[in-house]
Formats: structure tokens, sequence, C-alpha cells
């Protein structure tokens, strides 16, 4: 039974998971369409190296926000790099973005390697602190998510062209402040995958079903047996997204 106190934890984590989900799956259906799937890592990835230089360079540790302007930078540029790959070397441009990932990786364990709290700050920027997420965190994703989502709906043509790359990479840096880096992929691809076959209407809505199945299921699991939440979440909507993924399958071979 779940008590008041950890209510107070779990439901500020559990809207922050729906504030992901809410452009996420829009996002994520774009990016297996285009055939990037490691985009997401790639940029967050980048950003996290925005946020590990933020974090070492003191003075700019100081500066207000630093923490959201300097991965924020990190990751338009990464974007903008990619955005001019696309049109130039687009039967390659996966093997790029995968070469992205392994350096900005790479560079984020090489900037870390004697910062005595390095490793913490790695799990952190890989794993996500949901848990930790509060409700005034919440408000400026929340608005800037808002009027992406309202940007798309007033002009979806926006998710074909080269725009959906620095919109991609605004999205993905409040993200990865919110739940990490692993999380940003999970909620990216795994809905997205779930549905990919699925030729029925309604196809973003179950999306956005099998994604709050994982993530209430995975916040259940790490309060129920104290894991921790990130990789509960990961686990769970996995699962959920096999369990969709074979359903349509089924009901694709009964038709």
């Amino acid at each position: 039974m779940l008590d008041f106190e950890l209510l107070s934890i779990l439901l500020p984590a559990f809207a922050a998971g729906l504030l992901v989900l809410s452009t996420h799956v829009v996002l994520g259906q774009q990016v297996l369409k285009r055939g990037i799937i490691f985009i997401d890592l790639a940029i967050a990835q980048i950003a996290a190296v925005g946020a590990i230089v933020a974090h070492i360079n003191h003075d700019l540790e100081q500066v207000a926000y630093a923490n959201v302007w300097m991965p924020a930078l990190f990751a338009f540029a990464g974007a903008g790099i990619i955005s001019w790959l696309s049109g130039r070397f687009e039967e390659e441009l996966e093997a790029f973005i995968g070469c992205f990932y392994v350096l900005s990786a790479v560079a984020a364990m090489l900037l870390l390697a004697n910062d005595p709290h390095g490793g913490e700050l790695l799990k952190q920027l890989m794993d996500g602190q949901i848990l930790w997420a509060s409700w005034p965190q919440l408000v400026f994703p929340g608005l800037v998510y808002a009027a992406i989502l309202a940007l798309l709906i007033a002009r979806p043509g926006l998710l074909e062209g080269k725009l959906f790359y620095f919109l991609f990479a605004i999205v993905i840096t409040l993200s990865v402040e919110l739940v990490g880096v692993y999380l940003v992929f999970s909620t990216l691809i795994l809905p997205a995958l779930a549905l990919n076959q699925y030729k029925g209407n309604g196809r973003l809505g179950w999306a956005y079903l099998v994604g709050i199945i994982g993530y209430s299921l995975g916040l259940l699991v790490s309060a129920q047996y104290d894991l921790p939440s990130g990789a509960s979440i990961v686990a769970c909507l996995a699962i959920s997204a096999i369990i969709c993924r074979l359903l349509v399958s089924y009901s694709s071979k009964k038709s």
C-alpha cells in the first residue's frame, strides 16, 4: 500500500514521465520513419557533455541556469551538424550519428576522468533522477513541450523538414535533465516501435498508452522493491512495448 509520503514522490515523477512522453512519442515515430534510430542517443549524449562542461567549469557553474542553456548549446550544435550531414551524406547518416554518440560518450569520460564525483555525475546523466523531480521543476519543460506540440499541430510539416533536428535538440536537452539519457532513448523508440507495424486508426494514442503503462508500472516496481527508478521504467517500457507488438502481430494475422 502506497502511503502519502511515497505518493508525494511518485506523483511528480509520473508527471515528469507524462511530459516526456507528450513529445517523445510523436518525435519517436518520425525518428523511425527517417531511419535515424540513434539520433536521440547522440543528441542526448552531446547535451550531457554540455552539462559536464558546465559542471567542471566553476565560473560557468555559478551562472544562472547554466545546467540548462549549456547542454542546449551543445545539443543545438550537434543538431546543426547532423542537419548539415543529412543533406550531403544521407546514405551514411546513421553511421555518422553513431560516431557522434561514441565520440561524445568518450569526451564525457575524459572530461570527468579526474573529477572525484565524475562517476556519480555520469550515472546521474545516464540513468536520470526522475524520482527527484519536483512540481516547480516541471513548469519550464511543460511550457516548452506545450509550445512545441502546439507548433507541430499547427504546422505538422515541420517534422519532415530540417527544423525537426532543432526541435528535437530542444526536447532532448530538457528531457535529459529530467529523466536521463537511457529513458530519453527508451521513451522515443519503444512506444514508436511497438506500433510501427500497426495499420489501424489511433496509432499515436496506442503508442501513448504503451508509454503510460511502462512509466506507471516502472515507478510502482521501483517503489515496491527499492530498485533504481530509471532502470525499472526502461524494463517496464520494454515489456509493455513487446506485449503490444505481439498483440499487433497476432491481430494482423487473424485479420
